[in-house]
């Protein structure tokens, strides 16, 4: 997905990655496809915890809400997630798109159950 890792904040369990919107993403209509929107929703949801977890868990999706409120352009965005409340068998996340100029494009939700971390052993 052309993620790159900006910046934790421990204390908020906030993270901040920066995706680009390459063209094969982009549909007729000039923007990239609601689908795609939603993975990078859900990436740096899932990165806010497992960063808020020290890399020990990941999330498991039961639900995600996704609000489109702007059209997502090609070229660089800059995402934004958060753990907004850990249980030991729910998570609740929240994340957001904003464009360079900080504008708002899209906001999600997500309802997960925390998980071990999967081990990917190299080939």
């Amino acid at each position: 997905m052309g993620v790159q890792f900006v910046s934790f904040d421990r204390e908020r369990e906030e993270i901040t990655l920066r995706f680009h919107a390459p063209d094969s993403f982009i549909t007729p209509r000039g923007s990239v496809q609601g689908g795609l929107v939603a993975g990078f929703l859900d990436e740096v949801m899932g990165w806010a915890h497992v960063w808020a977890t020290d890399q020990e868990e990941a999330p498991l999706n039961l639900e995600i809400s996704m609000s489109l409120l702007k059209p997502v352009l090609k070229g660089p965005i800059v995402g934004k997630g958060r753990v907004v409340r850990r249980g030991r068998k729910v998570i609740f996340l929240e994340g957001e798109l904003f464009d360079e100029a900080g504008n708002l494009l899209a906001r999600s939700t997500s309802t997960a159950i925390p998980t071990p971390r999967p081990v990917v052993e190299p080939r």
